[in-house]
């Protein structure tokens, strides 16, 4: 049993060396309310210059200067915030020389976060704007990225003075089926994609005696990066839910599986278990009880197949990762057929605040049947890209239109590479599992796409068509042989060869493609082409009829120079990489036999003299 000392746990480390979260709080709270300078250092920010910019400021100064990670707003990076002794943070965007960087706003370190934090005399820079109430900020509701972009990633006090490790505290004078019971309550479903109640699955496994705990963090989402983020920003909120979930289930051992193509989140996350092992949170007697458990890493290649659970089973054990046919399933038997819950980054990241706040918290947000927030990686055509936590429920417009500030919007891909394409016209839907099926769609991880008119739709199915056959394992044959034959259709309706008759052959193979295949993979994998059938058809036929409203079809595309409006600048053939322009009595004309219709004379035209048609 724990060692108790004024009502509180203690953590052994050492039998001459003893922790307790109120201490650990204590350094945290000083820590984050200490002088400091934060940069934020996610892959983001490291991809806008942060490192350069943590580089020079320590150079310059004496001050404290922390890692921490990312704070939201992508677009804004590289960030840096400034805090004064006792006060609310100043917070720089763009930040190049810090000397002429713009404030984007101030906030105190918990203002994001359902877990408040107590410190005196803390003074607000008024003659600022508030950062929660600027337009990125203001609908969010952060519970899983509560920590990001104000701890350090991998100081452990921090993270306690957060609140961590107080539910991991709370569960072990818990029965493991009264944890269960408040997980299930709190209505939180897998955030990874199919939505599948988290608290079931836990009960499924523990009723099957729970051998193994797993975070799928292989997130392979073109233009997705949420569950990086998470790792890479604030990793012991991932671990401690994850050590929660093993009591609950009855594992012992866990593993964290994570892309290779994410070198800072696996060394962050390799770092945090070690971290968490010396403080006693991992391991033999977690805490002081006899409760054991420890987590390892387990790296992919990148497959994004292996984001099915049974394929990323497969690959942990050694083998190809191929999906299995389900059931069973995991819960019942998985690892190396053993009963084992899965679970994603995002999950896992919701389990501490639920236990700590008490299941009625998070069921307080989102919609009957989609509760609490949900993480998405808002990108495109947006002026606000980044990532944002919203209560279930909000309408994808107010995301699209007032959390990313996107004009002229044209469709929005909810989902990933197998989520659907949802009009502008339906953008008032709620962002929930059933309302974003309903119209063709998927939830997914969490990947938000925004297009605008420049777009061609034809196009976009095309292209998620072509990653679903690329990254297919080929082990079914409605995948392996569908996805080819639809990837073959589409190409020659975008080179202006394709009938109506291959529409229909589209559908008849959508049909089969996502009844027959095996995994999640292939049954999604048509919801591109679908959405934009139902939605877009008109540019199906267009596309028929040899044209591409949106001029992204090369082969469907002509360019020419109208000679009353050029002036002869010579830009466009400076910027022609066919050099199929010449000058022709004081105007420029374009060859057709050597132009490519890449575009780029009709985009460097500064008068409107070339023409697309």
């Amino acid at each position: 049993m724990p060692n108790r000392q004024d009502g509180q746990i203690r953590c052994w480390i050492r039998w001459d060396k003893m922790v307790d979260l109120d201490r650990l709080k204590e350094e945290g709270i000083d820590k984050l309310y200490s002088d400091r300078i934060a940069v934020g250092t996610s892959t983001c920010g490291i991809a806008a210059g942060a490192l350069e910019v943590l580089e020079e400021l320590k150079s310059k100064s004496d001050a404290n200067i922390a890692e921490v990670g990312c704070l939201g707003l992508c677009a804004a990076e590289p960030l840096v915030y400034v805090q004064e002794d006792g006060k609310a943070a100043l917070v720089y965007r763009d930040v190049k020389k810090i000397e002429e960087a713009e404030v984007l706003g101030w906030f105190y370190p918990w203002e994001f976060s359902p877990l408040k934090v107590e410190h005196p005399d803390l003074e607000g820079y008024k003659e600022y704007p508030r950062l929660v109430e600027h337009p990125f900020y203001r609908k969010q509701v952060k519970v899983v990225l509560r920590n990001c972009g104000i701890i350090e990633p991998l100081d452990i006090s921090q993270y306690v003075a957060m609140g961590g490790y107080r539910a991991l505290q709370k569960i072990l004078e818990m029965k493991p089926w009264d944890v269960i019971e408040e997980v299930k309550k709190s209505g939180l479903r897998g955030r990874g994609g199919a939505g599948f109640p988290t608290g079931l699955k836990w009960e499924i496994a523990r009723k099957n005696g729970g051998e193994y705990i797993i975070c799928n963090a292989d997130e392979g989402d073109p233009g997705a990066y949420m569950d990086r983020s998470v790792l890479e920003g604030d990793p012991f909120s991932v671990i401690e839910g994850m050590t929660i979930g093993a009591y609950a289930i009855g594992a012992k051992l866990g593993f964290v599986y994570i892309r290779n193509e994410y070198p800072l989140a696996v060394k962050r996350v390799e770092e945090a278990i070690e971290i968490a092992r010396k403080h006693g949170f991992l391991g033999n007697n977690i805490m002081g009880t006899d409760f054991s458990f420890d987590i390892h890493v387990a790296k992919g290649a990148g497959a994004f197949v292996c984001g099915e659970e049974t394929a990323l089973i497969a690959s942990i054990e050694g083998y190809i990762g191929e999906p299995r046919v389900r059931p069973p399933y995991p819960a019942e038997k998985g690892l190396w057929g053993k009963p084992t819950v899965i679970n994603n980054v995002e999950t896992w990241a919701n389990i501490s605040p639920i236990i700590l706040n008490g299941w009625e918290f998070f069921a307080s947000l989102g919609t009957e049947k989609s509760k609490g927030t949900k993480v998405f990686s808002l990108v495109g055509r947006v002026k606000n890209t980044g990532l944002i936590e919203v209560p279930m429920g909000i309408s994808l417009r107010e995301v699209v239109e007032e959390i990313g500030m996107a004009e002229n919007v044209k469709a929005v891909q909810t989902g990933g590479p197998t989520g659907g394409c949802i009009p502008r016209a339906l953008m008032d839907v709620a962002v929930d599992y059933e309302k974003l099926t309903e119209l063709g769609s998927i939830m997914g991880s969490g990947g938000l796409v925004v297009m605008d008119e420049s777009t061609c739709m034809v196009d976009v199915a095309k292209y998620f068509l072509e990653f679903s056959k690329i990254e297919s394992c080929g082990k079914c044959v409605p995948c392996r042989l569908g996805l080819t034959e639809m990837v073959d259709l589409i190409e020659k309706i975008t080179q202006g060869k394709g009938s109506l008759s291959d529409i229909e052959k589209l559908e008849k193979l959508a049909d089969i493609v996502a009844n027959a295949s095996l995994c999640g993979l292939g049954k999604t994998a048509p919801n591109p082409l679908l959405t934009t059938l139902r939605y877009f058809r008109q540019e199906y036929e267009e596309h028929i009829e040899g044209r591409c409203p949106a001029g992204v079809c090369r082969a469907l595309v002509r360019y020419r120079i109208i000679e009353d409006k050029c002036t002869g600048c010579g830009l466009c053939k400076l910027n022609c990489p066919a050099e199929a322009i010449d000058e022709v009595d004081e105007v420029y004309k374009i060859d057709p036999e050597k132009c490519i219709s890449c575009g780029s004379c009709f985009s460097v035209c500064k008068f409107e003299a070339v023409e697309r048609w």
